[in-house]
């Protein structure tokens, strides 16, 4: 069973995208291996704008325009490889924990709900994942 992390628009591209190879959380995971990256549907200009200012610079000219940002979507899969307290990767905040990231792959985007922590993925959903990583 593939489980899901929902993540705000602009941080889902990110990781799909940009290389960001840490999500930050107020909370510590066992879990490991792939999951899917979910970009939550609520997204406001004002959200969007303060995000993307938190962007490198090179990316703050690649990412879609608010419009065009996918949301309620499961947008890729990446691996969990480790969560960790500190790391010095330029997308680790520095507080509380960073779930490492790697291997992230585009998906064409699947509209879906998504939840609160790590979620299990309708079936229909999980079997169009699935076969994308079985290729």
């Amino acid at each position: 069973m593939i489980k899901a992390l929902t993540v705000r628009p602009v941080w889902a591209w990110a990781i799909i995208h940009a290389g960001k190879n840490i999500e930050n959380r107020t909370w510590r995971t066992q879990l490991r291996g792939t999951i899917a990256i979910h970009a939550s549907k609520g997204l406001t200009r004002a959200e969007y704008k303060a995000d993307v200012k938190r962007l490198p610079r090179r990316w703050q000219k690649e990412i879609p325009a608010f419009e065009d940002m996918t949301r309620g979507a499961i947008v890729g899969i990446v691996d969990l490889v480790d969560c960790v307290t500190e790391s010095k990767s330029r997308w680790y905040n520095g507080e509380d924990y960073g779930f490492v990231l790697r291997n992230a792959r585009a998906v064409k985007s699947i509209e879906c709900t998504g939840a609160l922590g790590f979620w299990d993925l309708p079936v229909k959903v999980e079997q169009n994942i699935n076969r994308l990583i079985r290729g």
